[in-house]
């Protein structure tokens, strides 16, 4: 039986033991706590999981798997945009993975005053334009995100989708007119499945997972803008153990073909 699929949002706390990317702390309570397992070498504890929402899916169905491996190992999740991710773990909020949608917001955490190894690019995406069924608005391209009179969602310009967006409208010149900003790229999403908008920028592998409930229309100038994933452990992880094995299930073929299935691309860089 699954356990937990997601972990509700942290609020931002006082900055007390910032977390970064590398291997559990030597010779500290934390790092002795980290290294959470049973007698025959399972994994067991909680293991809790920053990552951005477009991962929801995917990486649920990989704690699921590493649950399933370990039967005395809960694996949460906090699904949000990255950007927000980011300032709950600059602000001290205890996780063992971050997963970003961009690689600017995981420099936000392991530029946080500590040092950190390098994260790891696991996966990439791309932009694509999601319309309701039936696509009411005759939405056909990128263009018709200037369009005043259709109703429009973008993700808000700090999280990586609305970021990958603005780049994709300076690149192809398009003065763009959204309606709402979301906060990440479920929420932009939600928007197209309940018919709140004639359109909205999100990534690939959201149109995939909505299924029937919307419609893609995928466009050249997205390219141009390719969002890489890293993931890392996180240094004052509770559970580092766990961490990196979920760090390794996700860089495994196993993982990768999960995230293929999902829609997304083996990285490049």
């Amino acid at each position: 039986m699954r356990k937990s699929r997601a972990l509700l949002v942290l609020p931002v706390v006082a900055a007390v033991g910032l977390t970064a990317c590398g291997g559990p702390a030597s010779g500290t309570a934390a790092g002795t706590a980290s290294s959470s397992s049973s007698a025959g070498g399972d994994l067991s504890g909680t293991l809790t999981v920053f990552a951005a929402a477009s991962l929801t899916d995917v990486f649920g169905d990989l704690g699921d798997q590493l649950m399933a491996e370990n039967p005395d190992l809960d694996v949460q999740f906090n699904f949000a945009g990255s950007s927000a991710l980011a300032t709950q773990l600059t602000q001290g909020a205890p996780a063992d993975v971050f997963a970003s949608a961009n690689e600017k917001q995981m420099t936000v955490v392991t530029d946080a005053g500590l040092q950190a190894a390098d994260p790891a690019v696991f996966t990439e995406n791309v932009l694509e334009i999601a319309v309701p069924k039936g696509n009411p608005g005759n939405v056909t391209g990128l263009a018709d995100f200037g369009d005043a009179d259709l109703t429009l969602a973008v993700c808000a310009a700090d999280v990586p989708c609305g970021a990958a967006a603005a780049a994709v409208f300076a690149d192809a010149g398009i003065t763009a007119q959204p309606d709402t900003e979301e906060e990440d790229v479920k929420a932009a999403l939600t928007k197209v499945q309940l018919g709140e908008v004639d359109a909205a920028l999100v990534y690939a592998t959201d149109v995939q997972a909505a299924g029937s409930d919307v419609e893609g229309i995928p466009f050249p100038e997205a390219e141009q803008e390719v969002n890489d994933y890293p993931i890392c452990v996180l240094k004052a992880a509770p559970n580092a153990a766990a961490g990196q094995a979920f760090v390794d299930l996700v860089q495994s073929d196993a993982g990768q073909q999960a995230l293929a299935d999902a829609g997304f691309r083996a990285p490049t860089s």
